[in-house]
């Protein structure tokens, strides 16, 4: 049966929807491409973000280490310290920073203060307790560690 005037040929249907459906195609296509640059961005502050933390981490890390190796606290680990763990503020939440400066500081300021009077106390009792604090905060630190490595551990960690 040939085709009627008013039946549209299959040519004349392909070409009406050719148009719709190429703008169709370049839309989704664009809105891939969107998503994938959106994707790489977030991974991109992912790893520079992880550059960043775990500066903090290893300086953190490498102190404790001085410590546990030495049994003691030099200054000049406790500059590096202070300097390398600086940007914890603007790179963890607070529960990081807080252990950072204020537990870690806190026994660090405490251990020195010890350290630095424990030869102007007069009596042997007075040096024996203060000897005995400094032990104490020292064995605080060698389980710092891993303490450490839980607090850090979920700015640390790469999922994929």
């Amino acid at each position: 049966m040939p085709p009627s005037i008013c039946e549209p040929h299959w040519a004349q249907i392909v070409s009406w929807l050719s148009t719709p459906l190429v703008a169709l195609v370049a839309a989704l296509f664009g809105v891939y491409i969107a998503y994938r640059q959106w994707k790489t961005a977030q991974d991109r502050l992912k790893f520079d973000l992880f550059d960043r933390r775990f500066v903090v981490y290893d300086t953190a890390r490498n102190f404790l280490s001085s410590i546990i190796t030495y049994g003691d606290i030099k200054h000049e680990e406790v500059s590096k310290f202070i300097i390398g763990t600086s940007e914890s503020k603007w790179l963890f939440d607070d529960k990081v920073d807080n252990y950072l400066r204020n537990e870690i500081g806190n026994k660090i300021n405490r251990f020195t203060t010890l350290k630095s009077t424990v030869e102007s106390l007069s009596s042997k009792e007075d040096r024996n307790e203060n000897i005995m604090q400094q032990s104490q905060l020292l064995t605080w630190f060698i389980k710092q560690p891993t303490v450490l490595v839980q607090k850090f551990e979920p700015f640390l960690k790469l999922k994929h």
